[in-house]
């Protein structure tokens, strides 16, 4: 894990890669679970008889399962040293590019793409690449905006 240690490091890591997450499987009641906590329970998801006869071959997970684990994965590739506080500030592009199959084990890639000076401390924009082990093309591609503050209002 990188730990990025002040607003300098955290400015010095603008374009770079901060490393590459564990492998974490998505398995059907992980999809059942995000099904019942979203009201998303299309069949593509939740009927594995009749997701087998589907497009996919298998239920797969909701995109948005897939972007909601970026904060668990995120924090196996990096954390900001002090008491900072990371607020999502928003996403500016995101992606799903391949589905995730029940079963699948996915990982998170991170990049810093940007880092500015603002009021309220520093705002960075992460690249997220969430990989699905044995895949050529990734299931998601996402830009993370976040806001890091300490207790005084700026970052570290």
């Amino acid at each position: 894990m990188r730990v990025l240690n002040n607003r300098q490091e955290i400015a010095e890591s603008a374009g770079t890669e901060l490393g590459v997450s564990a492998w974490m499987p998505i398995e059907q009641d992980r999809i059942d679970m995000f099904a019942d906590a979203s009201g998303d329970r299309q069949w593509i998801h939740v009927d594995p008889e009749r997701a087998a006869e589907g497009p996919f071959g298998a239920t797969v997970a909701h995109g948005y399962l897939t972007l909601s684990m970026l904060p668990f994965l995120g924090a196996q590739v990096y954390a900001v040293a002090g008491d900072v506080a990371r607020v999502n500030y928003g996403l500016n592009k995101v992606r799903f590019v391949t589905p995730v199959r029940v079963g699948s084990r996915i990982r998170d890639r991170v990049l810093v793409l940007e880092v500015r000076d603002i009021a309220k401390g520093q705002q960075v924009t992460f690249q997220h690449t969430v990989e699905i082990e044995g895949e050529d093309t990734p299931a998601c591609v996402a830009e993370a905006v976040v806001l890091l503050m300490d207790n005084g209002g700026t970052a570290g």
